[in-house]
């Protein structure tokens, strides 16, 4: 990415963000052939109704301020069962998040959530094993 675009762009500051992210993010992922299907077919997720959870879990991790509750790696450990999630899909997923993110924001926050995005898929694809 271009520094200078870079320069321009804001970090992630406000529970708003992460929820104006988190809406680019799976306007995509819905639609991505390799992931789409979790998504639509597998979880079948409201989207309406996944966005405040998904936007407090990312809250939580950034702000330590969401009231996230459920438990992500048994969410991922049942999704599992219903259709094998591999390498592949997390990282078409990281990398779809990566660029959503890179694509919006530039910062310090910005940058937590890449990493602490790649850490979770990392731990989630040992864990459902």
């Amino acid at each position: 990415m271009n520094k200078n675009r870079n320069e321009q762009l804001r970090d992630i500051i406000t529970k708003e963000d992460i929820e104006y992210l988190i809406r680019l993010f799976y306007s995509k992922a819905l639609k991505d052939p390799i992931i789409g299907v979790f998504f639509t077919e597998i979880a079948q997720i409201n989207l309406e109704d996944h966005i405040p959870h998904i936007t407090s879990f990312w809250e939580q991790q950034l702000f330590y301020t969401g009231d996230y509750k459920k438990n992500v790696l048994q969410i991922h450990k049942d999704l599992h069962v219903k259709k094998i999630l591999d390498k592949t899909h997390f990282d078409t997923w990281l990398s779809l998040f990566n660029t959503t993110i890179d694509s919006n924001f530039s910062g310090k926050n910005a940058d937590l959530m890449k990493t602490r995005a790649r850490s979770i898929a990392t731990v989630i694809q040992i864990k459902i094993r």
